[in-house]
């Protein structure tokens, strides 16, 4: 696979996570009962072996708040993003190689503008040289999924959670002011902004699409989720701001 076709399959990659989410989230449940978090044991591979054990995080999270499970979804959120916090620096870091790569990439490409396997190739030992992977961004991504579609699942299941109010919403069903899908698509493209200088041109257009397909799953989804992507885009954010507000402006001389 030549260079041009890993960095734009790189691009449709992730909107193709997305959509698949999307899809995934919207059928995935197999019961369209709800039921108590000790009954997903008697579900099926996926229920007993992954979605009982989020169900169980929320109702204990909340135990500890005298049944907020607004609270309990703010606690999976830390714990979640905590864990995925190694990959995100690794990403940060490939990001802004690339970046210092730009350089000596536009001259390779100059140079071997006949010979694009040939530039493929230079590229390539560049890239290995500098320790920098070009589809690095996609692994958080990746690394949530399965997390978004559990969480998903438990919230769906758990009838303690389906009927709990916090704030003005009611975490089984879709906030009906439509509040809480705007701060998740703002947010959204709020940390999508901060990142956007370490972003290839050809990711750009990811600032638009990611905030839109965020507003268009919180308008459907539980408002427990879309909870949870606040949460986690607030998180973001703010390492955004710690990770990047010191960012290294050098770049490599081409050679």
């Amino acid at each position: 696979m030549s260079l041009k076709k890993l960095l734009t399959n790189r691009k449709w990659l992730l909107v193709a996570l997305s959509l698949v989410l999307i899809m995934v989230l919207s059928g995935c449940t197999t019961n369209h009962g709800t039921m108590k978090t000790e009954d997903l044991l008697q579900g099926n591979f996926w229920e007993k072996n992954v979605v009982y054990y989020f169900s169980l995080a929320l109702d204990t999270f909340a135990g500890w708040f005298n049944g907020a499970y607004g609270i309990a979804i703010l606690m999976i959120t830390i714990i979640v993003r905590s864990a995925i916090l190694p990959l995100t620096i690794k990403q940060m870091k490939s990001s802004k190689a690339m970046q210092k790569l730009q350089p000596q990439l536009a001259e390779l490409k100059k140079k071997h503008k006949d010979n694009p396997q040939k530039q493929q190739e230079e590229t390539m030992k560049l890239f290995q040289q500098h320790n920098v992977n070009p589809l690095a961004g996609c692994l958080p991504m990746l690394i949530q999924m399965p997390v978004f579609i559990a969480l998903y699942n438990a919230i769906y299941m758990n009838s303690a959670v389906r009927d709990h109010q916090f704030l003005w919403l009611q975490l089984g069903t879709p906030d009906p002011y439509y509040v809480l899908p705007v701060v998740a698509a703002l947010t959204t493209f709020i940390q999508s902004k901060m990142m956007s200088a370490q972003m290839a041109s050809s990711m750009q257009f990811m600032l638009l699409v990611f905030p839109v397909l965020i507003f268009v799953m919180s308008i459907n989804f539980p408002a427990a989720l879309p909870l949870y992507w606040v949460y986690s885009n607030i998180f973001t954010i703010v390492q955004n701001y710690f990770l990047y507000r010191n960012k290294d402006k050098e770049v490599l001389p081409a050679k």
